[in-house]
């Protein structure tokens, strides 16, 4: 497993927040947690920005993707409306979570309540270059539905 060096501030006033984490070894992503004040609330359909209260510096080369928890995601329909979220290396701004309520009922943030998960990622930059034509492949230009599935 390969290890890169992530930097992480605090937001002022959230000192008393757990940084990101793995919760287990085998974990690919760390639980980000909610820096709201006591409670908030995400109406039904609503979509709410989230803070963290952190910070981080990625190393030049790496994203992070910010991403759904699949419990949240299962039980109560919450979610992440540009999932995955990137973070670019050179963002220094506190993380936000915008989450969107798609079940039935009213959600319940707490403060320090695992919102999401955070994954970094190494980045691969793309050449293009433009061509008069494509190779053919099996596929060719199918799209959604292609298989008839």
């Amino acid at each position: 497993m390969h290890t890169v060096q992530v930097k992480v501030m605090r937001k002022k006033g959230c000192e008393d927040l757990p940084l990101p984490r793995y919760m287990s070894d085998a974990a690919s992503g760390m639980d980000l947690y909610a820096a709201v004040d006591g409670h908030a609330y995400v109406e039904c359909n609503e979509i709410k920005l989230v803070p963290t209260g952190i910070h981080i510096e990625l190393p030049f080369g790496y994203e992070a993707q910010v991403r759904p928890r699949s419990g949240l995601a299962l039980k109560y329909g919450l979610t992440i409306v540009n999932t995955p979220g990137t973070i670019d290396s050179d963002y220094r701004g506190e993380i936000g979570i915008i989450l969107c309520n798609l079940g039935k009922e009213r959600f319940t943030l707490e403060r320090g309540m695992r919102i999401a998960q955070l994954v970094i990622q190494p980045v691969v930059r793309a050449e293009l270059i433009e061509v008069e034509n494509l190779e053919n492949s099996r596929r060719g230009e199918g799209g959604f539905g292609h298989t008839g599935h």
